[in-house]
């Protein structure tokens, strides 16, 4: 899952970290001898430096006697823990399309686990003073991807969801009284930390397409202080209509929440001819957006993201504290978060991925499909394996897609020859099944299902009898840049699994 050039580097890096750090810690300066691993130049630093007042070396890892494992006990453990770690299921593989969930990037893998050595905490400048600058520089960057103007604010989080808290408690105190509004498919954790604000939620009615339409507010609904619009729907993967949204919102003084929590990076490549490109043009109009990281950025979790394009939102976190914000007058981040510790590796992780991966300027990507395009042709190769998925479906005799994917999440029935939305949902939970636990090596398929309400279902399923108040369809996130190249194979398991279904 590590590739060998990322994991023979760690060691040397790891000894040049150590004896830097110790270097500084008994004050005789960096290490003359530290070179870069990645330029693969002798004169590495040694495995461990002098430590303070004292004649032996001090190592990072130097208490690990202490810890009360000898090496029996240590090799039992491990064993234990791999053992247990290989029971779940194998995220990283091309045949894995259930929920979206991947192995972080070899990059982030790296930069997380050198940075864990130090396990900085971005708070305070005091807890993590070159991982909490790193953190600043990452969200300058991101503020630059969405069109955020230079003074935009913003902070990583431990998620998407407390990302969101935020982003709704700002709502909350910039239009007390008056309701945020979401679309029946926002993420279920809107209304939750909604009623943990005690913050009122209108569900904002929808076009005949099932997308959110706030032009059609009953004219006695109570005006939104704060209306939700999600790029990338965790369901679905569905890109709602800011452009449209932004439009009424600006006649109504309506401010604007974008849950890109999903679909943020892809607006990297927004230009490219994959994507519908007005919705990702309207970004640098919004007031807030969340993204995270630890999605489509590679990112291992958890890594959010919120951030505000107005900087005087920060006046709203004002607060003090006695004992950290002391070793500088710079912004310490955690007087503009609602958290406090916070894993200072994630910034560290983030900042080198991007450093390697995302380009500072919009490209295209590019049809040879040159590896060293980075992030841009991973989201591309991911969006493109969505769409041979959804044509291939659309030519089978097995499979029906619900919806043409907007992102890279394809959702489908099987067809049997009961044509109901009970058949269906006991078609797709058995496939399902089959696919994780009961199947055959060659037939292995790791999916996932969605639950659609009876209204979906006549929107989107036309010919099927709907003899139920919902239905459940299989899902798959081809979130992996390694899905292109499996989609024949990954169709070919399909049509083995539904054969056997219908065989009983």
């Amino acid at each position: 899952m590590i590739p060998e050039d990322y994991l023979r580097r760690l060691p040397q890096l790891l000894s040049q970290l150590e004896a830097r750090l110790s270097a500084t810690a008994d004050g005789s300066g960096k290490d003359a001898g530290t070179s870069s691993a990645f330029a693969g130049t002798p004169g590495s630093a040694p495995s461990s430096a002098p430590g303070i007042d004292s004649g032996e070396p001090a190592s990072i890892h130097a208490n690990q006697g202490s810890l009360g494992a000898g090496p029996a006990e240590l090799d039992e453990a491990l064993e234990a823990l791999v053992d247990r770690l290989a029971r779940h299921y194998p995220f990283h593989h091309p045949f894995y399309a259930g929920q979206m969930l991947k192995p972080p990037h070899p990059a982030a893998w790296l930069a997380y686990a050198l940075a864990m050595t130090i396990n900085p905490n971005n708070h305070a400048l005091d807890g993590g003073p070159e991982a909490s600058h790193m953190e600043k520089e990452v969200v300058q960057r991101l503020g630059r991807m969405v069109g955020f103007p230079v003074d935009a604010i913003g902070h990583l989080t431990s998620s998407g969801t407390i990302a969101n808290l935020e982003a709704l408690w700002v709502a909350r105190e910039l239009h007390p009284g008056r309701p945020v509004a979401i679309s029946a498919h926002a993420h279920y954790t809107h209304q939750r930390m909604c009623q943990l604000l005690r913050q009122p939620v209108v569900i904002l009615p929808e076009d005949e397409d099932g997308l959110p339409d706030p032009s059609r507010l009953s004219p006695d609904s109570p005006l939104p202080g704060t209306l939700v619009v999600t790029l990338g729907t965790t369901g679905l993967g569905r890109v709602e209509p800011l452009n449209r949204i932004a439009a009424w919102a600006a006649a109504n003084g309506v401010r604007i929440h974008v849950d890109a929590a999903y679909g943020g990076f892809f607006r990297l490549i927004s230009g490219s001819g994959l994507l519908d490109p007005d919705p990702w043009d309207a970004l640098p109009g919004v007031d807030s957006i969340v993204i995270d990281p630890h999605k489509h950025g590679l990112q291992p979790y958890g890594c959010g993201s919120v951030l505000f394009r107005d900087p005087s939102v920060g006046t709203l976190y004002r607060h003090d504290s006695p004992y950290t914000y002391f070793t500088s007058d710079d912004l310490h981040l955690g007087e503009i978060s609602l958290e406090c510790s916070r894993a200072g590796a994630a910034a560290v992780a983030l900042w080198f991925t991007m450093q390697l991966l995302v380009p500072e300027e919009p490209s295209t990507p590019d049809p040879t499909r040159n590896r060293h395009l980075g992030l841009p042709q991973i989201l591309a190769d991911c969006r493109t394996a969505a769409l041979r998925l959804y044509d291939e479906l659309r030519a089978s005799d097995r499979f029906q897609p619900v919806m043409k994917p907007e992102l890279d999440i394809v959702t489908y029935i099987p067809l049997t020859s009961e044509r109901t939305c009970s058949a269906v949902s006991r078609a797709s939970a058995e496939i399902m099944k089959m696919g994780m636990d009961t199947a055959s090596g060659q037939d292995r398929l790791y999916l996932s299902t969605l639950v659609l309400n009876r209204s979906e279902a006549e929107r989107w399923l036309p010919g099927l009898d709907i003899d139920a108040d919902q239905v459940r369809v299989l899902r798959s996130v081809l979130m992996k840049p390694e899905h292109l190249h499996a989609v024949p194979d990954i169709m070919g398991r399909l049509a083995r699994l539904h054969e056997k279904y219908l065989a009983g």
